[in-house]
C-alpha cells in the first residue's frame, strides 16, 4: 500500500494528512518537527509546507515567478545567521548590512519552524508549497485561500485526487483551520507525485516539489 503524507502548520504545531490507497487519515502533532516525523512511521513521502534549508535559494525566486498575481504567498528565505537573531529588528539590521531585503514580520515567525524542519528533516521529506501545487492541479493560480471563493476553488482541484473534499474536511481536527486542512491534501497531493515519481521540481539547491 501507497502511504504518503502532505503537512501543514496550523496553530501550535502540525496538521497532516496520510494518504493510502484506504483513503486519508488526519493527524495533529506538536511544534517539535521530530514529534511531526514520530507520528508518521508509516509514510514513505512526507511533503512539509515549510523551508527545509536557508536561504538564498534559486527554488523561493521560481515559485514567485511561476505564481505571478499569487507571488506573495512564497517567503524568501533568508540566511541561517539571519533567522537565528536574536529578535526581528536584529534580523532586519543584519539582513539589511548584508545587502539583503529586510525580513519579513511573516517570516521572522516561522523561523523557528524553518532552523527546525532543516536541522531534522530525513531522507523521507521534501519541500512543497501549497499554492504551487494548487497552481499545477487547477492549471492556473487561485483566488486568496483566506476567501469563500479561495476554499470552494480549492476543493474543486483537489476533488479528482480525493473525491468528496467537503466530508473531508468535516472529518479534520478542530486545530486545523479550513486552509490548513486543504494546504496539507495539496501537499499530501504532491507527495504521491513524489513518492510516483511523477513531480517536477523548483530549485537546483533545496527544491520545491509539485
Amino acid at each position: 500500500m501507497r502511504i504518503v503524507a502532505g503537512v501543514d502548520g496550523c496553530p501550535g504545531g502540525w496538521v497532516a494528512a496520510v494518504w493510502s490507497d484506504a483513503g486519508v487519515e488526519w493527524r495533529v502533532t506538536p511544534l517539535a518537527f521530530t514529534s511531526l516525523l514520530a507520528a508518521l512511521p508509516e509514510a514513505e513521502v512526507v511533503a512539509v509546507d515549510v523551508p527545509i534549508g536557508y536561504g538564498p535559494r534559486d527554488c523561493d525566486l521560481l515559485a514567485k515567478d511561476m505564481l505571478g498575481p499569487a507571488r506573495n504567498t512564497v517567503f524568501v528565505v533568508p540566511p541561517e545567521d539571519v533567522l537565528r537573531c536574536a529578535d526581528h529588528a536584529a534580523a532586519v539590521a543584519l539582513a539589511r548590512s548584508r545587502g539583503h531585503k529586510a525580513i519579513s514580520i511573516q517570516t521572522w515567525n516561522i523561523g523557528a519552524r524553518i532552523i527546525d524542519a532543516t536541522e531534522h528533516a530525513d531522507a523521507r521529506c521534501g519541500e512543497a508549497h501549497p499554492e504551487v501545487s494548487f497552481l499545477a492541479l487547477a492549471g492556473h493560480a487561485l483566488p486568496t485561500k483566506h476567501s469563500a471563493p479561495g476554499l470552494a476553488a480549492r476543493m474543486v482541484a483537489l476533488a479528482p485526487a480525493f473525491g468528496d473534499v467537503a466530508a473531508l474536511l468535516a472529518t479534520a481536527p478542530n486545530r486545523a483551520r479550513a486552509d490548513d486542512a486543504l494546504d496539507a491534501l495539496a501537499c499530501a497531493w504532491t507527495a504521491r507525485r513524489v513518492l510516483d515519481g511523477k513531480a517536477e521540481y523548483l530549485g537546483a539547491g533545496p527544491t520545491i516539489a509539485y
